[in-house]
């Protein structure tokens, strides 16, 4: 019996990618694979900063994935989208054209991308997009509307109150929700609930055996916190570092902060704060491991691969409660702390690095959660499910 046809949409793609959606792409193509037929639809580019094309344009083949990729028509010219966004911010008429040129600016600008999935669109049984919010998503999914499957990885954030993306939540035959947070965001901004939709994520797989002690020896490191991914201000790092420092004057302890991923903006110049860039899986598990616990400070997050790795390692994370998935992952779970200043992070994190005892039982805790809710057969089952529904018959 012949496959079924699956064109997974999404702006990056890559094993040298560093971002949460484009991993969560990756991985889900990888295990679709055996069931269906599947092509990942996407840009030439690596950065997301500036959608440079870095990548060949065509066809190559990664761990058994056919990824077609396409080339930027521009970089992301940051200034001018800077300019745009804060009339996006303060200008009541900020109109659906507007809009439209907002998503451009922001990017990828790919139109070959676009007219490729106008033009083949009859080849394929079904698009998966990930991601509402940019350009191939808010543009192509309109091409397949009748066909297609939203992850949406939205969280509740400005640029979700666009009416452009009004209509764009309106298009999709189903969703594939990161979390019930997710889910009841999208009902409640959108009214589409009529839309049928599944609860998955990803499945959470880490390595049999990993290495904490040799990290440390590695980077000379005793006790260390963790943060794993970009270095931004939209994942509330100034706050983490900002954090990090009254913490350290106040207790005068030899903790260190370890940050894992590409510095987007400058990181403090302190010798208890260790930078190390994009690292190799071994080293992010291998650090995870090691850790005394995992810190994420991003208001917004849908899923948080990073948190539920930790918690598979049962190394406890402490996360800020602004984010919802990210509170609920941790109350659910019992496998970690959550704080709204700074008071409230700095007992989350006296609590975890002085009771041993209640830190091995909280890291136990968040393993059972995840295996418990995070397998790729549930997840592949409710995908498959949700794909059955959309096909066009």
């Amino acid at each position: 019996m012949k496959k079924k046809k699956v064109a997974i949409v999404n702006q990056r793609y890559g094993l040298e990618v560093n971002g949460g959606s484009e991993y969560h792409t990756r991985i889900l193509a990888e295990h679709l694979l055996k069931k269906y037929d599947v092509e990942v639809l996407t840009t030439c580019a690596r950065d997301y900063d500036t959608w440079d094309n870095f990548y060949e344009e065509g066809v190559e083949e990664i761990n058994g994935v056919f990824v077609r990729r396409f080339k930027t028509a521009k970089s992301r010219d940051l200034k001018k989208f800077k300019w745009l966004d804060r009339m996006r911010k303060y200008l009541p008429f900020f109109s659906v054209k507007m809009e439209q040129k907002w998503i451009e600016e922001q990017g990828p600008f790919c139109p070959a991308c676009i007219q490729y999935i106008e033009e083949h669109e009859a080849e394929y049984d079904v698009f998966i997009f990930v991601t509402y919010l940019y350009y191939l998503t808010a543009v192509g999914l309109k091409k397949t509307a009748d066909k297609s499957i939203l992850i949406p990885t939205a969280h509740d954030e400005p640029f979700l109150k666009m009416k452009l993306y009004k209509e764009l939540f309106s298009l999709p035959k189903g969703y594939f929700f990161n979390a019930e947070e997710e889910k009841k965001l999208v009902y409640e901004t959108f009214g589409t609930d009529r839309i049928p939709s599944e609860i998955g994520g990803i499945g959470i797989e880490v390595p049999d055996k990993t290495d904490g002690e040799s990290f440390k020896k590695r980077h000379g490191l005793s006790g260390y916190i963790l943060y794993v991914g970009r270095i931004d201000h939209g994942k509330n790092c100034r706050q983490m570092f900002e954090y990090f420092a009254r913490y350290k004057e106040r207790k005068k302890s030899d903790l260190k902060l370890v940050l894992m991923g590409k510095e987007m903006i400058e990181v403090p110049k302190r010798e208890d704060i260790l930078s190390l860039g994009f690292v190799s899986e071994e080293e992010k598990y291998d650090g995870m491991s090691g850790a005394q616990l995992l810190v994420l400070p991003s208001r917004y997050e849908s899923l948080s691969i990073v948190v539920l790795d930790s918690m598979k390692l049962e190394v406890p994370v402490v996360v800020n409660k602004e984010c919802p998935v990210l509170k609920e992952h941790c109350r659910k779970s019992g496998g970690g702390l959550y704080y709204g200043n700074y008071e409230e992070f700095e007992r989350a994190v006296d609590f975890l690095l002085t009771h041993e005892g209640e830190r091995e039982e909280m890291g136990k805790n968040g393993r059972k959660y995840v295996e418990a809710n995070y397998q790729w057969d549930v997840i592949l089952g409710k995908l498959d499910s949700l794909i059955d529904r959309c096909i066009v018959i």
